[in-house]
């Protein structure tokens, strides 16, 4: 036998597409190795890796040329996983295994020298892709086990070496396969941050609640030390659980930017992302050489990106925030392709007041003057600002406050009425914070006095149509959360205090 095929994928975004490997074999030399099919350079090198691990592993390597090609051949195949593909795909033109005895399998895992194998990104985007396509058995390294085998349908075998793969070819039902497993979307308490550990700060806790309510976006404005970040990282333990399709969908995404740990399954914990200001725009929102790589705001998909010192960001990254925060998504242009990754996420920002961060302060001394911290939270665009539905400030806490043994309310708490507001928004069809404008009109219908209220908020204030609508849906939210049906004055009340630093800062 001359010719054998064997099958892998290649990822492109989180999406992965099957890849037929194409092993022929005709007299000649045995340097003559030649991979086709628009490979990068790992995996044209992986031909040093294949020979090096076939002759260590006692499978010895053919006295002939060797022709991979890796179809469809019009798209970019990047990456080592396709090294296992290819060294079974050379044993089976050698005539090790009988036709048809790969039928139904999809192979993915780097070689090292020595036939072992190694970890690859993106093994459960492949695992759904063999389910898609109808292949029942899938071999993979056994580090991604675990990761690959939570998709339903497809039987995975997590093997350490070359000489393991080969073993279980044809013999599909002799071995065990790795066990699926589902997630809670909790963690364990010991890695859940409280509420209750935060002194003080009872505003800026109930705007976080309302904040999770409604997966709305926020802002926190507050001097250096007053506990901003200390509340952020919180906010995951009152968010509802990961259902189990938000879990694969996250889990996704992390594998494909290698993120998951050795022998790791579903994230366990929505994820909580704190990029430093110093990030690129390619980090912030993807890209990268070769095949665009998922961004910040991907990662946090279904869970919280946190920015802390919001104006330190460069201009154009915060406004290249815009298409992810509004839309959900954000597309990835190359000259190559372009991907599009989820990127449905809660923002939340934090920010002093001034550079020296005492603005305000009653017991600091601010040194800055008004151009000064116009200038600094000017960095701020207006438009960017609209997407934010909820501004807070966060003052310095006090002494009796910090010293008081009594404790705050728990996380648990609040995620109870967290989860009942998202119940009463999932009937819906929307959370609030993505009602489209009819449902907006819908479901926030106001009161006279409400009216009343939102007029003279509009008109004092000067906010823009944008703002308009989220107040009412913060306005919604906050009804939601007190379980009640119609929006009254005192929640548009409310809503309209958490976009007062739009008079304060930025008028």
């Amino acid at each position: 036998m001359a010719l054998f095929k064997t099958r892998s994928a290649a990822v492109y975004g989180i999406e992965a597409h099957l890849i037929d490997v194409e092993v022929d074999m005709y007299p000649g030399s045995a340097r003559d190795f030649i991979t086709v099919g628009m490979p990068d350079t790992a995996v044209r090198e992986s031909r040093e890796r294949i020979k090096s691990s076939l002759l260590n592993t006692g499978f010895g390597y053919p006295n002939k040329s060797v022709t991979i090609n890796l179809a469809p051949a019009n798209v970019r195949k990047e990456g080592a996983g396709f090294d296992l593909p290819m060294a079974v795909g050379i044993l089976g033109a050698m005539g090790r295994f009988e036709p048809g005895a790969l039928d139904g399998c999809l192979l993915a895992g780097e070689l090292s020298l020595d036939g072992g194998l190694r970890p690859i990104r993106g093994a459960l985007s492949m695992a759904v892709c063999a389910r898609q396509q109808g292949i029942r058995n899938m071999i993979v390294p056994r580090e991604n086990g675990r990761e690959a085998a939570v998709v339903e349908g497809v039987r995975v075998h997590a093997v350490a070496s070359l000489p393991e793969a080969v073993e279980r070819i044809g013999k599909w039902d002799q071995f065990a396969v790795v066990e699926r497993e589902r997630t809670n979307g909790r963690g364990t308490p010991s890695t859940l941050l409280d509420f209750r550990d935060v002194k003080g700060q009872h505003a800026a806790k109930r705007a976080l609640e309302v904040a999770a309510a409604g997966d709305h976006n926020l802002l926190m404005i507050g001097p250096p030390g007053s506990g901003k970040t200390m509340l952020a990282r919180r906010l995951a333990g009152v968010l509802p659980a990961l259902t189990f399709p938000e879990a694969i969908e996250t889990t996704m995404i992390h594998s494909v930017a290698g993120l998951l740990g050795p022998e790791q399954g579903l994230l366990q914990e929505r994820p909580f992302r704190s990029p430093h200001h110093i990030i690129s725009d390619a980090g912030m929102v993807g890209g990268g050489s070769g095949v665009p790589r998922p961004g910040e705001v991907s990662l946090s998909h279904h869970g919280v990106l946190f920015l802390d010192e919001l104006p330190e960001f460069a201009r154009n990254t915060l406004e290249a925030l815009r298409q992810p925060v509004e839309e959900g998504t954000v597309t990835v242009s190359r000259a190559s392709m372009t991907l599009s990754f989820p990127s449905r996420f809660m923002l939340v920002a934090a920010m002093n007041p001034c550079p020296c961060g005492y603005y305000g302060d009653q017991t600091r001394e601010c040194r800055c003057t008004p151009p000064i911290i116009q200038r600094y939270v000017g960095k701020i665009s207006g438009p960017l600002l609209d997407r934010i539905d909820i501004h807070v400030e966060v003052p310095a806490v006090r002494y009796k406050e910090m010293r008081s043994e009594e404790a705050g309310e728990e996380s648990a708490a609040m995620r109870e009425r967290v989860e009942r507001a998202r119940e009463v928004q999932k009937q819906r069809g929307h959370y609030n914070a993505r009602l489209p404008g009819r449902a907006v009109r819908k479901h926030c219908r106001l009161d006279e006095a409400g009216e009343r209220l939102l007029e003279k908020a509009m008109e004092r204030m000067g906010l823009s149509a944008r703002a308009h609508d989220r107040v009412l849906r913060v306005a919604r939210t906050i009804a939601d959360l007190g379980g009640e049906e119609s929006v009254r004055a005192r929640h548009v009340a409310e809503a309209v205090q958490y976009r007062s630093l739009d008079r304060s800062y930025w008028s």
